[in-house]
């Protein structure tokens, strides 16, 4: 049986920095709260993974429920990248072939990985010989590259979220914050823990503003 956790904010006492852009009609918002706090991935060092059963020995991470593409241009990118991934890089490639692809469209039109046995299809297991993780972060190692580069746009992203608020007059607000677990579908989200509302993933020696600073 699943347990459920209340959808609270990680920091009720938030603070924002807002800045107007010299150039475009637009007003930056940054959540410093988050920014400056010493959160960072624990994936691989204790992560229990989001799905309702805690299991780090599964060393599943975020990547249960498979990742949405942003766009057409993410699209046509992660199309680029699966042409990279070889067997060695990606435990699932054969299967992929045989299910008809590694991306599938929803009804409402969403492009997404395939998920397969409780994960995302190129997340590789502890059992692959190259290790647990996403085949596009081997690929990035591989090529000696940043996986900014290499992953879907959400999957190097979060748990940062960047969303653009447009008033009647045209003028934006784009908020630079958290992704909190509230934001992965409200009540019914079906993500059970997140590592920004844990001190567990608070452990960073620098803030979040410094080693996430590419992304």
């Amino acid at each position: 049986m699943s347990v459920s956790k209340p959808l609270i904010a990680s920091n009720p006492d938030r603070e924002w920095l807002s800045y107007e852009d010299p150039v475009e009609h637009r007003t930056w918002l940054f959540d410093i709260t988050f920014l400056t706090s010493n959160w960072t991935c624990i994936y691989g060092a204790g992560c229990p993974g989001v799905a309702p059963e805690p299991a780090p020995e599964a060393q599943l991470g975020c990547c249960t429920h498979g990742a949405y593409i942003s766009d057409d241009s993410d699209l046509a990118h992660v199309r680029g990248q699966i042409e990279r991934l070889s067997s060695s890089l990606w435990q699932y490639e054969k299967l992929a072939k045989e299910t008809g692809g590694p991306l599938w469209q929803d009804d409402e039109g969403w492009w997404r990985t395939r998920v397969v046995d409780g994960a995302c299809i190129f997340q590789n297991r502890p059992e692959h010989p190259n290790g647990a993780g996403c085949a596009f972060h081997h690929l990035a190692i591989e090529s000696d590259t940043s996986p900014m580069s290499t992953k879907p746009e959400i999957c190097w992203q979060a748990p940062i979220r960047r969303e653009d608020h447009e008033t009647v007059t045209g003028h934006i607000y784009t908020m630079v914050r958290e992704w909190e677990r509230r934001d992965w579908g409200g009540e019914d989200t079906d993500v059970w823990w997140w590592c920004t509302s844990d001190a567990q993933a608070h452990v960073a020696t620098d803030p979040v503003y410094r080693h996430m600073e590419d992304e």
